[in-house]
């Protein structure tokens, strides 16, 4: 079955690119134009007499002359700009045709195409708004095979996004019916990413109505949309700007975990694994006055009081111990692989925190 970019090359090999034959037939008439009105003030016309003569020929209106055309000069002129001109307005009347109808033919094989794709799709995701975190959110989906529609109202955006290669839909999605279009009755999540709080709140109302087993995850802005959004029906609510400075504060706090899990695409997976149950991997490196440096796994995880568990010790001296037991101690120069649940920041920095001096008498 041909597709649409077969169809289109067949019919630029046909019909040559539309907006070639518009330009080159403008360009013939502009000279065509020029010269004959040249040619009339070459003969003692003045500029608006000859130009007035040469736009009523071209056009064919055939108002009568301005002025007597009496010798052959001007016969001869004045037949060869009909014969010209008015050849090159037909041939440009019909390349704006053939313009007009590419551009309508593409629109609405692409149109066509994409919505009975949309169609077939069960249980897939629907995302509002390709901006900056929409545009990740696609890119970390699509790998996955996840299927997924965007609904984005900026006509730049959208082009971007169907060039990508994501099905992508021009719309408003606070409107009911841009999301009918995405198909989300028959979705699985509605994930809404746009910067506007008020309006992530109104779609997560609409979408609720339209799909009572939908599970939406919504983003906002300010802290007290969080509650809003909870209250209209989402299921899960991310703060982007809680998260970075999270983020920021974990690479200040534990810089290891970086190179620990980024350098194992199977670290990654997990990390992204545990953080779907609400736990969090992370490395700290122990320092020699930390306040749990010389303990045992079992102390510091009583001190943790269940906020973490160690998975994994490696050595200042290059040693491995994955699993490690309860009474093996930690040591200074350790880097220890911590499950964390919870404030992960919280029991990471009981490792790194200076231990503490306390007076048993006038022993200190």
């Amino acid at each position: 079955m041909p597709t649409r970019k077969t169809l289109s090359a067949s019919a630029e090999g046909i019909f040559g690119s539309p907006l070639r034959n518009v330009a080159g037939t403008l360009v013939f008439v502009a000279l065509v134009f020029v010269f004959a009105t040249a040619g009339y003030m070459h003969a003692g016309w003045s500029f608006s007499d000859a130009a007035y003569m040469v736009t009523f020929t071209v056009f064919s209106v055939g108002y009568g002359e301005v002025h007597a055309v009496t010798t052959p000069y001007l016969r001869g002129l004045t037949i060869a700009t009909i014969v010209l001109g008015c050849t090159g307005m037909i041939v440009l009347t019909g390349a704006l045709v053939q313009l007009f109808t590419v551009v309508q033919i593409r629109r609405m094989l692409g149109v066509d195409r994409m919505q009975t794709q949309i169609d077939r799709l069960h249980n897939h995701i629907v995302i509002c708004g390709f901006g900056r975190i929409g545009v990740q959110l696609s890119k970390e989906l699509s790998p996955a095979r996840s299927d997924f529609v965007i609904i984005e109202h900026e006509a730049t955006r959208v082009a971007e996004a169907q060039a990508l290669g994501f099905l992508c839909i021009q719309g408003d999605a606070t409107d009911e019916n841009a999301l009918k279009i995405a198909g989300i009755e028959r979705a699985k999540i509605l994930a809404t990413v746009l910067p506007n709080d008020a309006a992530n709140v109104f779609i997560t109302l609409s979408a609720r109505s339209l799909n009572p087993r939908l599970t939406i995850i919504a983003r906002g802005e300010e802290p007290s949309t969080e509650s809003k959004l909870a209250h209209a029906g989402a299921d899960q609510i991310v703060l982007p700007t809680h998260i970075g400075a999270e983020r920021i504060a974990e690479m200040i706090l534990y810089p290891a975990t970086l190179h620990f899990v980024d350098d194992s695409p199977q670290m990654r997976e997990m990390k992204r694994g545990l953080h779907e149950l609400g736990l969090e991997l992370e490395v700290v490196s122990v320092p020699a006055n930390g306040a749990l440096t010389g303990v045992t796994v079992a102390e510091a995880e009583q001190a943790g009081r269940g906020a973490f568990f160690v998975v994994h010790i490696d050595r200042a001296s290059g040693q491995s111990l994955p699993h490690p037991s309860p009474e093996e101690r930690i040591e200074a120069g350790d880097k220890i692989v911590l499950v964390a649940r919870g404030n992960k920041i919280a029991s990471g920095t009981l490792f790194t925190k200076p231990r503490e001096r306390f007076r048993t008498g006038r022993i200190r």
